[in-house]
């Protein structure tokens, strides 16, 4: 006879379609396969590397609404930048065991470092107003894994609307804007400037977090629940009256403009957002 499962894992026929972990395959409703309840997602049967236990078919299962866990705003960010800065103090202090300390003590982390703490804070940041604009049909999830890479998604806001991916960057003090080029006779080219820079880059990889979103929609069979992206800007600067704009499908906001589009009324109806919800917190599991 077969060791029994670890508790965290349950086979089950799923009360809701998912996506395998492993190989990416849509799991579909009433379909067993291994359910994994501290990760919140599902393996099929065939990629499940554990034996389970023979026991009765189980009834169809239903997880109670509590049971999806939101994860934490800027958690990998924070982890981040936390490794790099123990690495760095590791370091200088086996190269200099007498003066490593008053280094220490005299310089500071590199940019490149404390760009993870400032991401991490601006996540965090707009986490929190996120979750207090929760209610039946607007769910949120924070810090999300994209299968089979070791990038994350901020932000995934199921509400009526639809589903929206939301990048957190904090510029502090720095406007963004949006720079048009080009136009009747040569062709039109939008950028985004922060201050005075460049970083079309951002619209680019908000596209490629909602493209993923999409494709797992598609495979459960949801391909017609609007997907959107953001870029939330923390601690920006900002006009009084407008400011916000769209490049390229990409909204470009602040956190309370951010609200006002999730709260909106919408096709989907909480039911549905719930079972939204559920999928997608199944695939992208906290990072």
């Amino acid at each position: 006879m077969t060791e029994p499962m670890p508790p965290h894992l349950k086979k089950m026929r799923l009360r809701y379609a998912g996506v395998c972990t492993a190989c990416g395959v849509a799991v579909s409703a009433g379909v067993e396969a291994i359910y994994n309840r501290e990760a919140r997602s599902v393996a099929c049967l065939k990629c499940s590397v554990l034996e389970p236990v023979e026991e009765p078919t189980p009834v169809v299962a239903e997880l109670a609404v509590d049971e999806v866990w939101s994860g934490v705003a800027g958690a990998s960010a924070q982890r981040e930048g936390d490794r790099r800065h123990d690495k760095r103090e590791a370091r200088i202090r086996e190269a200099h065991p007498k003066l490593g300390g008053l280094i220490l003590a005299l310089s500071d982390d590199p940019q490149s470092t404390k760009a993870w703490s400032s991401g991490a804070i601006g996540e965090a940041t707009l986490g929190r107003r996120l979750d207090k604009a929760v209610r039946d049909d607007v769910r949120v999830l924070h810090d999300r894994r994209i299968p089979g890479s070791r990038a994350n998604i901020d932000h995934i806001v199921v509400c009526a609307s639809g589903v929206f991916v939301i990048d957190a960057k904090r510029y502090v003090d720095k406007r963004p804007s949006l720079s048009v080029e080009g136009g009747f006779f040569r062709p039109r080219v939008e950028k985004l400037m922060v201050g005075s820079r460049d970083q079309t880059k951002l619209v680019v990889g908000v596209q490629g977090q909602v493209q993923r979103v999409l494709a797992v929609l598609a495979a459960s069979g949801l391909e017609l629940v609007p997907v959107r992206g953001m870029l939330c800007f923390v601690d920006g600067e900002w006009p009084l009256f407008g400011g916000d704009f769209e490049i390229d499908g990409v909204n470009v906001l602040w956190p309370g403009k951010a609200i006002q589009h999730l709260v909106k009324s919408g096709v989907l109806g909480a039911g549905q957002v719930e079972e939204v919800h559920r999928l997608l917190a199944s695939v992208f599991v906290p990072a």
